[in-house]
């Protein structure tokens, strides 16, 4: 009788234990899925570097910081971490000591995670393999460099608070609520800042400019935002970043498309379209016709054909665009078909009314990883000039986008340094 207790305890430590081993599995796999969506692996990663071991350079007025090393290794990383330090980090913006944390950190929306996945999250950071990279010192002059002082900073920009449904709205709203304002943390890129650098609530989403790009209006305003925009558009947008007639994600947004919202699930990218046409519309800039809508068929082939090559062609905005541009886009700016090469016309990045994105396109190129394999476009930097990208770019505007606008060599100058 002994012994058949003893086997029977036996058994139920052997399934508690596999019971709490599915859980941990579980927990770790919804904390996947949850630092996925809040796109983590973005900030605290270097071009070629390890993930999650940090050392990215955020440049800001107040100076250089370099993300931290959030792998489990114990000496540089947060391996000695316990659940209550990484909940008061998400949630108050404080380190394991106490010491507060710049807002390049986005605890200001962090801060309405439940704590059921935060600590879902740092399991999941807990599993993955610990690397050993000691953190770079930031670059803040005095008295920036004063972690104190960002009291003064969170009294006046920071509202710690957890995520309140509305219970006047859907489930599925209110999903794509939280998905928005907290994971996704969508209003830290989308919203214009005050002189402290916090974010304008009475201006939110409706669009600023970061690091030479700029994150567009996302307001439901007809115009400006994307009220013309339907609920699969803004899904299909989401997982692929790419919508014919309306946008292709490059820079910041397509990294957002290619480490975080195309993992997502179909329902919480729906259930964040459904949120995201709710937002109250912003037209800060008094914008009468859509980014999206600008456009008319290129005939710079007609007119060049048959004429002698000079060399002051090399400054020449259609010769540059027939000999840059138009093997992939079409000589008229149609691109093709599938869409793999976009129009021109009808493209938010050519009908916007800051130019900054498509200089950028043509500097830099479009690298952006998607379900259904890599959407890539070489970047022209080292092969135009300022001058040749000025022209090329106030032609791309004349013809398929703001013609009111014009880009100076000194303004690409500014954005290639950037």
């Amino acid at each position: 009788m002994k012994k058949q207790t003893l086997v029977g305890l036996a058994l139920c430590g052997a399934f508690s234990a596999t019971v709490q081993g599915a859980e941990g599995t579980d927990l770790i796999k919804r904390g996947e899925y949850l630092t996925q969506a809040a796109d983590c692996v973005a900030c605290h990663t270097t071009k070629g570097g390890k993930p999650f071991a940090g050392g990215l350079a955020f440049k800001t007025p107040m100076g250089t910081l370099y993300s931290p090393n959030i792998t489990p290794d114990k000496a540089t990383g947060i391996g000695e971490w316990n659940d209550e330090e990484f909940i008061r980090a998400l949630h108050e913006g404080k380190g394991k000591n106490g010491e507060n944390l710049y807002p390049a950190f986005p605890y200001t929306s962090y801060t309405l995670l439940t704590d059921d996945d935060v600590r879902a999250i740092k399991a999941y950071l807990f599993s993955l393999p610990a690397v050993h990279q000691p953190n770079r010192e930031n670059d803040m002059p005095f008295p920036f460099n004063q972690r104190w002082g960002l009291w003064f900073w969170n009294l006046v920009n920071f509202e710690g608070q957890r995520f309140q449904p509305d219970n006047n709205q859907s489930a599925e709203w209110n999903r794509g609520a939280y998905f928005v304002e907290a994971l996704g943390h969508c209003g830290e890129c989308h919203t214009p800042r005050n002189l402290t650098m916090g974010m304008k609530d009475s201006k939110a989403y409706g669009g600023t400019e970061i690091n030479g790009w700029t994150a567009f209006n996302i307001t439901s305003d007809p115009n400006a935002g994307i009220g013309s925009w339907s609920q699969e558009q803004l899904v299909q947008y989401l997982r692929s970043g790419h919508v014919d007639g309306k946008a292709q994600a490059a820079g910041p947004m397509a990294e957002v498309i290619e480490n975080s919202t195309r993992h997502l699930a179909e329902s919480d990218l729906n259930a964040m379209a459904v949120y995201l046409r709710t937002l109250k519309p912003l037209n800060l800039d008094d914008e009468t016709k859509s980014r999206s809508d600008w456009g008319l068929p290129a005939t710079s082939v007609e007119t060049l054909r048959g004429k002698a090559f000079s060399a002051d062609d090399y400054t020449d905005g259609a010769r540059l665009y027939l000999g840059n541009c138009a093997s992939c886009h079409s000589f008229t700016g149609a691109g093709v078909k599938d869409g793999y090469y976009p129009s021109l016309m009808r493209n938010s990045v050519v009908g916007a009314t800051t130019p900054n994105n498509m200089v950028n396109v043509i500097l830099h190129g479009v690298t952006r990883q998607t379900n259904d394999g890599e959407v890539f476009m070489p970047g022209f930097a080292n092969t135009l000039s300022d001058e040749q990208v000025a022209t090329l770019s106030n032609y791309l505007l004349q013809q398929f986008g703001q013609p009111t606008l014009n880009i100076k060599a000194d303004d690409v100058k500014a954005l290639r340094e950037n």
